[in-house]
């Protein structure tokens, strides 16, 4: 029996191969910088890139969320940007909180309030540990009734501060207020566009009558002849690939029963600094918790 010989690769075909491997490696180190390079700096606790809050409310919620921090050490953020580039608003606002690394590390005690004006998407991303104070539930309230009807009417600077408002509120353990509230005036219920509604209207009535015209003239009809049937005061035809009927109108359908119709580390240092330079956050980290909602 002849033994196959393993050849080994030519020395200069191998460094070839190791260039390879490395320039893929720096390639794709330089994919992941420029992912990373697309989030915004935090820059203080209000980072309005989008500049839909005017600088009133923009100065008031600094303070608000500063003070909040002092009695504390939860640690809330509020940012907007333009446009999420085509990325859905969980992944963006997840990778975003973890950039920054919101709330204490080892407590995790960080929320992130993003709102991607163009997208017209809003999201609130809780830290691991405030998950069971600041609940879906909860999250889910302040967007859809405090920020979804405030942005529908332009009032982007009210809305915030009212989430911001409640958000502090439950934080501070009393969520009855919110809950109660929550209870009179329950989320909108899902709306179908009326244009949506019409053309599913229309290919529904159109593929049942396909199917009406194709099957029931031959059973409920009067037959007058092979292929033939008086039904509803109209003649329906039947030949082998193709149907019709008459009384004014015409119908025909293929061989097919059915009719065509031609959406951070924990080891980091805890930091909180003016809304100019120096303000960070303190290594805290998210698993995905809190509630989207658009507008």
């Amino acid at each position: 029996m002849t033994g196959h010989v393993i050849t080994p690769p030519k020395p200069d075909r191998l460094a070839t191969t190791i260039s390879a491997a490395l320039i893929a490696m720096a390639l794709l180190l330089v994919s992941f910088t420029a992912v990373a390079a697309d989030l915004p700096a935090l820059t203080g606790r209000v980072v309005d890139d989008a500049g839909i809050i005017d600088a009133g409310t923009r100065a008031a919620l600094t303070q608000k969320l500063a003070d909040f921090e002092k009695k504390g050490s939860d640690q809330i953020v509020v940012a907007t940007i333009n446009s999420l580039d085509g990325e859905e608003i969980e992944p963006y606002a997840n990778r975003l909180f973890r950039a920054w690394k919101l709330g204490q590390g080892g407590e995790d005690n960080g929320v992130l309030l993003l709102v991607a004006k163009n997208d017209r998407k809003m999201r609130i991303e809780v830290g691991y540990g405030l998950e069971g104070t600041l609940t879906d539930l909860h999250t889910k309230l302040i967007i859809e009734n405090d920020m979804v009807p405030a942005f529908r009417a332009g009032d982007f600077s009210g809305g915030i501060s009212k989430a911001v408002d409640d958000m502090v509120m439950v934080l501070e353990g009393n969520p009855e207020e919110l809950e109660a509230r929550g209870a009179r005036n329950p989320p909108d219920t899902i709306s179908i566009d009326p244009i949506v509604a019409l053309f599913v209207i229309l290919w529904v009535t159109l593929f049942l009558g396909g199917l009406a015209m194709a099957f029931l003239p031959p059973v409920f009809g009067t037959k007058l002849s092979p292929g033939v049937y008086k039904w509803l005061g109209m003649t329906f035809s039947y030949s082998h690939g193709s149907r019709s009927w008459s009384r004014g109108g015409s119908w025909t359908s293929g061989s097919s029963s059915g009719s065509g119709w031609s959406s951070g580390s924990s080891g980091s240092s805890w930091s909180s600094g003016s809304s100019g330079g120096g303000f960070s956050g303190g290594g805290g980290s998210s698993g995905g918790g809190g509630s989207s909602g658009s507008w």
